[in-house]
């Protein structure tokens, strides 16, 4: 007579034995929606950060492209009339927008007056004396003043290429 291997050590693999009325060992519903909170949880603080490191890193990518520019419009005699003139006349932020360039017209008279187009700073004064370049943002919307809503999120050249960054943080 053969034993039954359950008789004498349990046994575990395709071919165990079950014994009559033994059950069939699986996950119960605690179980189940146990893990599944954890993995919600996981998920919830996860995406918000994954989040904010791609406009990070968009940000980052726009720095570097202004700085990209302005060596190139630093390398010409005077500054060009427009993106083009440096082979960059399509180029797109990270966001799909055009990179705005204006270049500053010689001023007109006697007096310093700043050119009506250029960008502002928090006290009204002009944060570049020859050209303004920078990125819309996310939004795809600016102002000229840094202080507007519409322009905190611009990525800008300031200060002469002093400053190229986040228009909220200058």
């Amino acid at each position: 007579m053969q034993l039954a291997c359950a008789e004498v050590t349990p046994c575990t693999g395709p071919d165990a034995v079950r014994r009559p009325g033994q059950a069939r060992r699986a996950f119960t519903l605690i179980e189940v929606l146990a893990a599944l909170t954890i993995i919600g949880a996981l998920t919830a603080i996860s995406i918000p950060k994954f989040s904010d490191m791609v406009e990070k890193a968009r940000i980052a990518k726009a720095i570097g492209d202004i700085q990209a520019f302005e060596i190139d419009i630093d390398s010409q005699d005077s500054p060009p009339d427009n993106l083009a003139a440096i082979g960059r006349g399509r180029a797109r932020d990270p966001w799909g927008n055009p990179y705005v360039y204006y270049k500053f017209p010689p001023p007109k008279g006697k007096g310093n007056a700043p050119p009506a187009g250029a960008r502002k700073d928090r006290f009204l004064v002009p944060v570049n004396s020859t050209y303004d370049l920078y990125s819309m943002g996310a939004d795809g919307k600016t102002a000229l003043a840094f202080t507007a809503k519409a322009a905190r999120d611009d990525i800008v050249r300031a200060n002469d290429g002093g400053y190229v960054g986040p228009a909220v943080k200058f």
